[in-house]
C-alpha cells in the first residue's frame, strides 16, 4: 500500500472506533437510565398481580420487552465491540507502517546533513555531557581504532554490537564521528546504529569521567539515604539536571539497583573501592580522596 492509501486507512479506521465509542458510551447511559425505571415498573405490576391476576399478562409482556432489550443490547455491544477491536489493529498497523516508512529516511537526512558543495568540513558545536566543556576532545578523535575494529569484526550488519561494544571500550562512549565513520565503511545505516545503541544500556553517546561513582539505591541503601548522599554528590560536583558528568569529566556519576553489600548500606563504590556507612558528608569525603591522589 502507498503511504496515501494507508493514511487514508488510519482516518477512516479511527473514525470507525470514535463512532465505536461513541455508541458503546450512549448504550451505557441510556442502560443506567433505564434499567431502575425497569425494576420498578416490574415491581409495581408484580403488586398489582397480587391483586388482580388479570395483569399477569401484561407483566410477562413487560418482562419480556426488558428481556429483548437487554439481549439485543448485548448482541449490539458485541458487534461493536469486535468491530473497535478490527479498527484498532488497521488502525495500529497503518500508523506503524507509516512511521517505519519516515523514520528512516530522518535518520538518513541527519546523516548527510552536512554541506559537500564547499568542499570544506563545516565546524559545529556538540553538546557536550554538560554542555559547557573547555575543549571537545571529538574535535582530534583518531578514527584508526573504527578502522581496526571493522577490520577484525567484519562489514555487515550483524557485527553491529561487537563493533559498538569495541569503540565503546576504546573511547569510553560512541562519538558521532566514530558512528559517522563506522556508516561509511560498513553496511550498517545510521537507523540500526541508533536503534541498537538506545535500546542496550550499556551504551553511551555522550564522554563519561575519567572516575566512575556508583551509588547503590537498592531498598536497604534506599532506606538509609541514598538520595541524600547522590543529590550531595551532584551538588558538591555542579552536574546539572538531566546529566550525569561534571565538567571536567573527571567524576561521572550512576544510580545503580545493587552493589551487594546491604550490610554496608548506604554504600558508594568509586571505580573499584567501595564505601560504606555513608552520610553526605563522608561520601563528599570519598571523592576528596580520590581528587588529592591525581597529579597535579
Amino acid at each position: 500500500m502507498t503511504s496515501a492509501q494507508l493514511r487514508r486507512a488510519a482516518w477512516a479506521a479511527g473514525a470507525v472506533i470514535l463512532a465505536g465509542i461513541a455508541i458503546l458510551t450512549a448504550d451505557w447511559v441510556i442502560a443506567s437510565i433505564r434499567a431502575p425505571r425497569d425494576d420498578r415498573t416490574v415491581k409495581a405490576l408484580q403488586q398489582k398481580v397480587k391483586e388482580d391476576p388479570a395483569v399477569s399478562a401484561k407483566l410477562d409482556a413487560e418482562q419480556k420487552r426488558i428481556t429483548d432489550a437487554r439481549r439485543a443490547r448485548r448482541i449490539r455491544d458485541r458487534a461493536v465491540g469486535w468491530t473497535l477491536i478490527a479498527c484498532s489493529a488497521i488502525f495500529l498497523g497503518a500508523v506503524k507502517r507509516l512511521i517505519a516508512r519516515s523514520a528512516p529516511k530522518a535518520v538518513e537526512m541527519s546523516r548527510i546533513a552536512a554541506p559537500i558543495s564547499t568542499g570544506k568540513k563545516r565546524k559545529r558545536k556538540r553538546k557536550t555531557c554538560c554542555g559547557a566543556h573547555a575543549h571537545d576532545p571529538a574535535a582530534a578523535l583518531d578514527l584508526g581504532f573504527v578502522d581496526e575494529a571493522v577490520a577484525q569484526h567484519g562489514r555487515g550488519r550483524e557485527a553491529a554490537i561487537p563493533l559498538l561494544q569495541a569503540i565503546q571500550q576504546h573511547y569510553r562512549y560512541l562519538p558521532d564521528e566514530a558512528m559517522r565513520r563506522l556508516c561509511e565503511i560498513t553496511d550498517i545505516t545510521p537507523a540500526e546504529i541508533a536503534g541498537t545503541s538506545s535500546f542496550y544500556g550499556q551504551f553511551r553517546s555522550t564522554p563519561v569521567g575519567k572516575h566512575i561513582v556508583r551509588v547503590c539505591h537498592g531498598t536497604a541503601c534506599h532506606v538509609a539515604g541514598a538520595r541524600q548522599i547522590s543529590d550531595e554528590l551532584r551538588r558538591r560536583l555542579k552536574i546539572p539536571e538531566g546529566f550525569d558528568t561534571d565538567a571536567d569529566r573527571m567524576f561521572t556519576l550512576e544510580e545503580v539497583a545493587c552493589l551487594g553489600c546491604c550490610s554496608l548500606a548506604p554504600v558508594l563504590m568509586v571505580d573499584e573501592h567501595t564505601a560504606g556507612r555513608l552520610t553526605p558528608a563522608t561520601a563528599a569525603a570519598a571523592l576528596e580522596e580520590v581528587e588529592e591522589k591525581e597529579p597535579a
